[in-house]
């Protein structure tokens, strides 16, 4: 399979990454990328980008080196209700938004709690893409949590740095395999993210790569092989 997109990246405006716009643009336009998403975290995350970053994003080209440039947010979730640290009024201007648990933003819950929050968030019109579900620290009802997403369209990030030995969320590798055999079950279309802090991140979906390998998934429901079928999905 070729995949032509990364919807998960961070600048140096999130506060713990390290690279620009610019070097990311290059990095993927050398990796033979379409298209890449910016998605900065938002300011509850300790270092996160004030909000008039996500309203200046404006100022970014539509395309870079050749890559197709997406104007974007990684939001942190507040609560077991499904809030997020940006406003409505700010995710609608956006091109793409991914929510995501991080501990300083949001306890730890149980299976409930942290299922209903993610359903509550699933059905936010604003919200693309639930960032990394399969974090073993925020545990879910995986079959729940699939059919909110086929129901509203939101796609689940099969995310490749959780996935890496000395990642914060090490361990969750069998949540994230039962998470990509429930989609399939369902024939529900995933993304994958590479959560790139540092630009020669950028595209690298290698462990996520090697589940879809043992899993023999379709390629028609791996959303980075099309950019078409991402678009179908922000529409």
């Amino acid at each position: 399979m070729k995949f032509v997109l990364d919807t998960h990246c961070h600048t140096v405006s999130s506060g713990h990454a390290y690279s620009t716009v610019q070097e990311i643009a290059k990095e993927a336009s050398n990796r033979g990328l379409e298209l890449i998403a910016i998605t900065d975290h938002a300011e509850t995350l300790p270092g996160g980008a004030h909000l008039f970053h996500f309203h200046n994003l404006i100022v970014i080209p539509r395309k870079l080196y050749g890559v197709e440039v997406l104007r974007g947010a990684e939001v942190n979730i507040l609560d077991f209700e499904g809030r997020v640290d940006l406003g409505q009024e700010t995710l609608e201007q956006l091109d793409i938004v991914i929510a995501s648990f991080h501990p300083p933003c949001i306890k730890q819950g149980s299976i409930v709690e942290n299922t209903n929050a993610l359903i509550k968030v699933i059905q936010n019109p604003h919200i693309d893409i639930i960032g990394h579900p399969g974090d073993p620290r925020y545990p879910i009802d995986i079959k729940a949590v699939v059919e909110a997403a086929k129901e509203y369209g939101t796609l689940l990030e099969m995310n490749n740095t959780s996935l890496k030995p000395d990642s914060f969320r090490a361990g969750g590798t069998d949540t994230v395999r039962e998470i990509i055999k429930e989609c399939v079950r369902m024939d529900m279309p995933f993304i994958m993210g590479s959560d790139a802090h540092i630009s020669f991140d950028v595209g690298n979906f290698g462990h996520v790569e090697k589940l879809i390998e043992d899993l023999e998934v379709p390629e028609h429901l791996i959303v980075n092989t099309s950019v078409e079928l991402l678009k179908s999905f922000l529409a």
